[in-house]
C-alpha cells in the first residue's frame, strides 16, 4: 500500500539533486573533519573554501547578482544536510543568509549592487548584531547608539555580544539606538551596515572605532568564532542605514523581526539536522553493540527510544517545511516559525540526549561523535530566541489570530 508524501517533504527534481548533492558533501568532506575542528576549536577553512565552489553562500540571492535564486524551502532543506554534517558550517552561513535577506528585502538599490554579488560568491561575508551584554531577549533594551554628526554621518558607540562569524565578517548587519526618546521603543532603532576588515580585531583607517575582541570559549559550537563587538566612535555614513536614510531611519526594529522569522526556520532545520544524525547514530550503535547475547536493537527499551526518535524527526521537520513553504507563499509564518523552532531545537536536544543514552558510557567518550553532538545541540534551544521566548511569541500570536 503506497503512503502519500507530505506536500511539505516532498521534493522538486531540483530540490532533490542540490540536497542530494550537499549530503555527499557533508559525508566527504565535514563529517571526517568536524572533529579535528572541533577539538581545535579552529576555522574550517577548507571546508568554507569548498562552499564557495558550490555556490552555497549565494543560494538564496537572485540570479541578477550572482546567486542561485531559490527559496527559504529549498535553504532550509541544505541547512538541514549541513547541519546533520556539523552544526558550526550551518552557523557560518546563517549569519550570511539573513544578511542578505535583509538587503533583499529591505536595502536599496544602491546596498543591493554594492554588496550582493560578492556575498553570492561567499567574497565578503556577513553577521548580524542584536544581544549587548545585559539586555538578554528584551531586545528594546538595546543601549548602543548612533548619533548624527555635522557631516551627515552617524558615530557609533556601544558594545554588543554573541556575534557569530564577528572576527571574519566584512558586514555587520547592526541594530542601534537612534531616536531615545521614541515611544514605543522600538520606533527609535536603526539597522546599520557596518562595514569592517575581516580578520582584523582593531581596524583603523575608514572602520577606526570597530574592534573585536578574542573570541567566546564555549561549551560546543566550536570552529565558528562567537564574539563581542565594541563600537567606540565608529563613524558609519548615511547611506549604510539599510533602506538609505529616508526609508530606513528608525524602522530597523521590524526589519530585524522579520529576519528572525526566517532566523528562526534555519535553526529548526539545524534541529532538525543534529536530530537526523543522531538518530542515525543511535540506529547503528544499536545495532553493533551487544548485551545478554544480542544486540541492544532488539531490547525493547532501545527500540522505544528510536522510535520516539525517529518521530521528533519527522514531526520537527514537517513542522520546519511547513513553516518554509508559507514564508515562501509571502504569508505570515510567525506562528509557523516560532513553532518550528521551539519544537525542533527540542527534538535535536532530545535526540542527542537519547542517542547519547544508547551508547551508554562510550557516550561519554571523546571517541564517539555523540558527545560532540551532546555539547553543541544545547545552543539551538538559545539562539533566535529561547524556547520560553518562543513559548510567549507562540501563546501571543494564538490570542492575535483567534481574538474573540
Amino acid at each position: 500500500m503506497a503512503i502519500a508524501a507530505s506536500p511539505y517533504t516532498e521534493k522538486t527534481d531540483e530540490q532533490r539533486a542540490i540536497t542530494e548533492m550537499v549530503r555527499q558533501f557533508a559525508d566527504e568532506q565535514i563529517l571526517p573533519n568536524a572533529e579535528h575542528y572541533d577539538r581545535e576549536d579552529s576555522f574550517p577553512d577548507p571546508i568554507v573554501e569548498q562552499m564557495k565552489e558550490l555556490g552555497l553562500f549565494g543560494v538564496t540571492i537572485p540570479e541578477e547578482y550572482g546567486g542561485m535564486g531559490l527559496d527559504l524551502t529549498t535553504y532550509a532543506m541544505i541547512v538541514e544536510e549541513l547541519s546533520r554534517g556539523w552544526i558550526s558550517i550551518s552557523g557560518i552561513v546563517n549569519t550570511h543568509f539573513i544578511g542578505s535577506y535583509l538587503l533583499m528585502k529591505f536595502g536599496t538599490e544602491e546596498q543591493r549592487q554594492k554588496y550582493l554579488p560578492r556575498m553570492a560568491t561567499g567574497e565578503i561575508r556577513a553577521a548580524f548584531s542584536l544581544s549587548e551584554p545585559e539586555l538578554g531577549s528584551d531586545v528594546q533594551a538595546i543601549k548602543t547608539k548612533a548619533v548624527k554628526l555635522e557631516d551627515g554621518s552617524y558615530e557609533i558607540n556601544g558594545q554588543k555580544m554573541w556575534v557569530t562569524n564577528g572576527l571574519l565578517s566584512t558586514l555587520v548587519f547592526v541594530l542601534v539606538k537612534t531616536d531615545p526618546e521614541a515611544e514605543p521603543r522600538h520606533r527609535g532603532f536603526t539597522c546599520f551596515i557596518a562595514e569592517k576588515e575581516p580578520g582584523v580585531s582593531e581596524n583603523t583607517g575608514a572602520f577606526a572605532g570597530l574592534n573585536v575582541p578574542p573570541k567566546i570559549k564555549k561549551l560546543g559550537y566550536k570552529g565558528v568564532e562567537s564574539t563581542e563587538l565594541v563600537f567606540d566612535g565608529y563613524r558609519c555614513p548615511a547611506e549604510n542605514i539599510l533602506g538609505g536614510e529616508a526609508g530606513g531611519l528608525n524602522k530597523g526594529f521590524a526589519q530585524m523581526m522579520d529576519a528572525l522569522e526566517v532566523g528562526r526556520v534555519n535553526v529548526a532545520a539545524r534541529g532538525v539536522g543534529i536530530a537526523q544524525r543522531a538518530l542515525e547514530l543511535g540506529l547503528r550503535y544499536a545495532q553493533e553493540r551487544k548485551t545478554f547475547g544480542k544486540p541492544i536493537a532488539e531490547h525493547q527499551a532501545i527500540q522505544f527510544k528510536l522510535a520516539d526518535m525517529a518521530t521528533q524527526v519527522e514531526a520537527a521537520r514537517l513542522l520546519t517545511m511547513r513553516a518554509a513553504h508559507l514564508k515562501d507563499a509571502g504569508e505570515r509564518s510567525d506562528l509557523e516559525a516560532g513553532m518550528a523552532k521551539l519544537f525542533a531545537s527540542e527534538a535535536g536536544r532530545f535526540c542527542v540526549e537519547e542517542c547519547l543514552r544508547i551508547h551508554g558510557g562510550y557516550g561519554y567518550s571523546k571517541e564517539y561523535e555523540i558527545e560532540r553532538l551532546y555539547r553543541d545541540a544545547p545552543l539551538l534551544l538559545i539562539g533566535e530566541g529561547t524556547s520560553e521566548i518562543q513559548r510567549m511569541v507562540i501563546g501571543r500570536k494564538l490570542l492575535q489570530r483567534h481574538k474573540i
